[in-house]
């Protein structure tokens, strides 16, 4: 019975000392050290460049990035702007809220008030793949496609890079894709 009693005030002491060790390590009272790492894995006015083998250029740059810490070739962007350098044709220039870059392949995703610009044309989405290896560019989301003459709305606008051979669609085959001229008077 002795036994007992010795070992429950050793339980019972071992537990209180478990809980106060805890409420003394809890968020707020972390060291100092462990937040600076954190911090470190911020990076401030980030640039990339890349270059495909017909001599394509990608220089994407960022106010922020944040590496990822379970995959480090991942870096999370915020306030970016890219563009594309074509050796045959004329920039492509794209910006967005946030953006995330893979180091490794290049491929790019541009998310939230996506706008790309190439020539006279205009395109303004919600999201964008962009991937040097497949030469594509896949819009969607809220898509709106302008040049001088049409405005078009549609759920999928998808470029080749190199061709610039485009695919528009919508998701829903019995949904339309919508085109208004700018310059109808009417009469058209």
């Amino acid at each position: 019975m002795r036994k007992i009693i010795i070992l429950a005030i050793i339980l019972s002491s071992i537990t209180i000392s478990y809980k106060l060790i805890e409420q003394h390590f809890d968020k707020k009272n972390l060291p100092i050290d462990l937040d600076e790492n954190y911090i470190q894995n911020i990076i401030e006015n980030v640039e990339y460049k890349s270059q495909d083998s017909k001599g394509n250029k990608f220089i994407i740059r960022a106010e922020t990035g944040e590496i990822d810490y379970n995959k480090d070739n991942i870096i999370y962007l915020t306030n970016v702007s890219a563009k594309i350098i074509l050796t045959n044709s004329q920039d492509i220039t794209i910006t967005s809220d946030f953006g995330k870059y893979d180091n490794l392949n290049y491929d790019t995703i541009f998310s939230k008030n996506v706008i790309i610009k190439y020539l006279e044309n205009n395109i303004k989405s919600d999201y964008m793949d962009f991937s040097i290896n497949r030469n594509t560019m896949i819009i969607s989301k809220n898509v709106v496609y302008s040049n001088l003459e049409n405005v078009i709305k549609a759920d999928v606008l998808e470029i080749k890079i190199d061709s610039k051979d485009a695919k528009i669609f919508m998701y829903k085959n019995k949904d339309k894709v919508k085109m208004k001229s700018k310059n109808y008077n009417g009469n058209n």
